[in-house]
């Protein structure tokens, strides 16, 4: 009599997904509580606190930007845990994760300044309300998460023992 096999599914990493993903909402309200042109808690300058003045553009992207590279570490240091099942798959579902997240950031912070901020009047350019210029910013947490967790395998492999590689080695030409 033959054993049936049952097939398993592979697991899908939904937490490396929806995590990431979640995680965008506080930090697009953190984007503008931090950002000049939004709440501006960095600078406390009232020359950045308005969008109308054309300085405050750039160094709002760069608010944005800093803190999705700093998310983007944070993930890859999750993601290069060895003790995962499927590291592959959660690799894979973290940048997915990353991407929504980043989307997510930017519009959770467009919609505190929406609600908590002054309304102002953009129809001189669209920059002077709280927004994102640079748009490839949004790119930014993925690709700082795929960099970092290349890096840490990297570093992992380095530092590994050749040592039990050679002594397997000798065990199996010994054997024969």
């Amino acid at each position: 009599m033959t054993k049936a096999t049952r097939r398993t599914r592979p697991r899908l990493p939904w937490a490396m997904l929806a995590v990431p993903a979640a995680a965008g909402v506080p930090l697009g309200i953190l984007w503008w509580l931090l950002a000049p042109g939004g709440l501006n808690l960095i600078t406390r300058d009232p020359a950045f606190g308005s969008g109308t003045n054309p300085d405050v553009w750039l160094p709002r992207d760069l608010t944005l930007a800093g803190l999705l590279v700093l998310a983007g570490c944070f993930l890859a240091v999750v993601l290069a845990d060895k003790k995962r099942p499927d590291p592959q798959a959660d690799l894979v579902a973290g940048l997915a994760g990353a991407l929504c997240g980043a989307a997510l950031a930017w519009q959770a912070g467009l919609m505190a300044a929406q609600l908590w901020a002054p309304a102002v009047d953009a129809s001189a350019n669209a920059s002077i309300a709280f927004s994102l210029r640079a748009w490839p910013v949004l790119l930014l947490w993925p690709a700082a998460t795929a960099v970092s967790v290349f890096v840490l395998e990297l570093l992992d492999l380095m530092g590994r023992k050749p040592a039990a590689e050679h002594e397997s080695r000798r065990t199996l030409w010994q054997g024969q």
